[in-house]
Formats: C-alpha cells, structure tokens, sequence
C-alpha cells in the first residue's frame, strides 16, 4: 500500500473530510495519512479505538511514537489521558486498547534503531517557555535526538510563521486554526513538508496549537531500507 509515499512533495490533509477505515481489529479504525507497506508499514495515521476495544500484542520492530488526542489510551504501563506523548523504541512491546475509547495521532517504523530510550510525558510534565527565535510563539519540547526535534507549539493570534525546515517536517494541529501558503488548517489537519522545505503560516484569530517534528525525513532511505529488510 503506498499513500502519499512521494516525500519530496508536500501534503495537507483534512482529516475530518476522511473515512475512518476499518483496521483487523474489531473497534479499531484507522485514518492513514502516509503509508508505505501493507499491515508491516511506515505509516503516519489517526487511531480511533472505540470503548473497550483492543489490538492483540505485538512488538513495535520500527518503533511506535503516538500523541492521545481524545479520551484515554492504555497499555500493561498504564493509562495516558489526552495530551500524553509516548515514544516506545524499536523491539519494544504492548497490547494496547482503550476501556472509554481514544483517538491517538500515532507514527511507525520511524525510529534509529539506536533509539533505545522510552518517553512518557503527560500534560504536567510538559511545561512551556518562549521561543526567543520566533515571536508570538511558546513551545513545550518534547523529544530531542537522532537528527529529529519533536515540540508542542502554540502561536498567538496572528502569528506570522516563517521556518526553515532543511530535514523536512510536519505538523498536526490540535487546536485553533491557521493558514499556510493561504491553504486553511484545522483541529487534526496534517502537513508535511520536505526536506529542504520551508513551514510559512500564519495563526488564526483564537491562536493554534499544534504538535511539530522536524528533521526526521533526513532519514527517511534507512527506514525505508530497515522496513524492506523486515519485509
């Protein structure tokens, strides 16, 4: 399967205009937002479990990083209300499910396979500070390492958005609205831009908050070369 797998191309994608498609397991769909390979893929997706639903175990051989958009997402670790942010490494293993239902933003077989460390923060744990780069925008980091920079953003109404992105980059919002290149986004829109690329938009009149990961795409032949190899 091969959805928006030209990398070199930015995308934008409303998510709320798309079909929840059905996964293998009762109560879990998916929306995908890029996928290269079947069931085993490099994916970037929007889960939603439905009240008391579940995926069987399994191992994350590519690694698995998620975000809880709603509701809240469980593991044999514990529960993860809206807000939590989780990294599980590669060779790392859960069965997850959801006893109230949960929506998750969540991104596979996208780790160094030297990123051995788990990340677990919850909404408390993450606090915000200024960046002094870019006014009119607040930032509570999230993960640093292996050429890749994931934050939480949040842009003051109006903000003007200028972001040199030399390892590509992508965002979803979470909150608030903005405009990039003219082209609107909304509450769990997604954009991804190319290495090389650069990230210009302007925040809408209530603010945006959003999730960001740049740099990442710098490796993207090595996953895709890791993937093929577990193919």
């Amino acid at each position: 399967m091969s959805i928006h797998s030209d990398f070199s191309q930015p995308v934008r994608v409303h998510t709320q205009s798309q079909p929840w498609l059905p996964s293998p397991m009762p109560g879990v769909e998916r929306r995908p937002l890029d996928r290269v390979g079947d069931e085993v893929a490099r994916a970037t997706s929007i889960v939603r479990y439905a009240p008391e639903s579940h995926f069987s175990p399994h191992v994350h051989h590519g690694g698995e990083e998620f975000l809880v958009l709603e509701g809240v997402f469980q593991d044999e670790e514990g529960d993860y209300p809206a807000g939590t942010y989780v990294r599980n490494p590669p060779g790392s293993s859960h069965r997850p499910g959801s006893a109230p239902g949960c929506v998750i933003f969540v991104k596979l077989w996208q780790f160094d396979p030297d990123d051995q460390t788990p990340v677990r923060l919850s909404p408390d744990q993450i606090s915000a500070t200024h960046d002094p780069q870019r006014p009119g925008v607040s930032l509570q980091p999230l993960f640093s390492g292996f050429g890749e920079t994931v934050s939480l953003e949040h842009w003051q109404p109006g903000a003007d958005i200028d972001l040199a992105l030399p390892g590509g980059g992508e965002l979803l919002v979470l909150a608030g609205d903005c405009e990039q290149d003219g082209n609107p986004l909304g509450p769990h829109d997604w954009l991804r831009l190319p290495v090389a690329g650069r990230l210009q938009a302007k925040a809408g009149p209530q603010g945006t908050s959003l999730w960001l990961k740049t740099g990442h795409l710098q490796a993207l032949d090595q996953q895709l070369q890791r993937l093929q190899a577990r193919l």
